[in-house]
């Protein structure tokens, strides 16, 4: 019985979704526009539950490019109006369309100039008439068995503000990199972490120049801590690398004599090297498909910028 009761409640909720498809016509793209070329805010309110409603897709649109922050409508007419300025643009929802906090912000907005943005159930009514651009969210019937809760009314609001956030990243041209300068911290963060916020650089990385002989090497191999060591010319660009595995092999060829033999001759070349803005998680994999422990950073000119290392991955959580 009760499981029969949240099949119906999901049944309800996710038609009120789909309901919402058909509607995409050429109002939602005059919304995207009127999000797009806001040069100020955008200002999202609500009462009760769309309220809540409302302060998510404001977080939704802040943290994916579009400046935003969700002012509450009883707040707004009792002084917080002022939060609103020049160039803000207000999305106001509304399942009746009659919420009276939210119709008595209208004249302000008017004065300032504001654009006017309406989601409500009720096409007809006085905020989608007053509103620049009306979208329809309503639905054939609320989820609560009761039909007083507002549920499927509230899904579909949510779902037509991601709908908008979402067209407005490609709209924006909001690439992942941007995604990431918003994302610092969390888990969201460290998947957007960048090489070169991970990586050894400076005196960190190792190195050694391509005369160097191998038992110098195995002091910068010693000293660095990475299992490996770059090899730079005198310009500082990378000509190879010389890992564990390569000093290995080089003992087994030449024994005690290989402590004599310059970097050059023992070194990799061509190694595996990454840019310092990708994403951490681009280095992962890149080791992984290679089945080794270690990057080279480099500039387009091969300049050495430093080695991030798979235990650096380890220390941000990625693994």
């Amino acid at each position: 019985m009760l499981r029969d009761t949240a099949r119906k409640v999901l049944e309800i909720e996710s038609q009120a979704i789909l309901g919402l498809r058909d509607r995409l016509d050429a109002r939602f793209d005059q919304a995207i526009e009127l999000l797009f070329v806001c040069a100020g805010r955008v200002v999202v309110s609500g009462m009760g539950k769309s309220g809540l409603i409302g302060e998510k897709i404001s977080a939704t649109f802040s943290s994916t490019g579009t400046p935003s922050l969700f002012l509450h409508p009883a707040e707004a007419i009792h002084g917080d109006l002022g939060r609103i300025v020049k160039g803000d643009a207000l999305l106001a929802i509304s399942h009746s369309g009659e919420t009276a906090e939210i119709l008595a912000l209208v004249p302000s907005l008017k004065r300032l100039g504001t654009r006017l943005l309406s989601l409500t159930g009720n096409p007809h009514s006085t905020l989608a008439a007053t509103s620049d651009v009306h979208l329809d969210v309503s639905i054939a019937q609320e989820a609560c068995p009761l039909g007083l809760a507002p549920t499927a009314s509230t899904t579909a609001a949510l779902a037509m503000g991601d709908a908008l956030a979402m067209a407005l990243i490609e709209r924006r041209g909001f690439t992942v990199e941007d995604f990431a300068v918003l994302h610092p911290g969390g888990r969201i963060g460290k998947k957007l972490l960048r090489v070169e916020d991970a990586m050894h650089a400076g005196d960190q990385a190792p190195r050694v120049s391509e005369d160097a002989t191998m038992r110098e090497v195995l002091f910068e191999m010693t000293r660095k801590r990475l299992g490996m060591t770059t090899v730079v010319d005198a310009t500082g660009r990378l000509r190879g690398v010389i890992s564990d595995g390569d000093l290995r092999r080089q003992m087994e060829e030449h024994g005690n004599n290989v402590f004599d033999r310059k970097a050059a001759e023992c070194m990799t070349r061509e190694p595996a090297t990454i840019d310092g803005r990708a994403l951490a998680t681009e280095a992962l994999n890149r080791m992984e498909a290679r089945r080794i422990t270690s990057l080279v950073v480099v500039e387009a000119d091969l300049a050495l910028r430093g080695v991030i290392h798979l235990h650096d991955l380890w220390q941000t959580e990625l693994i």
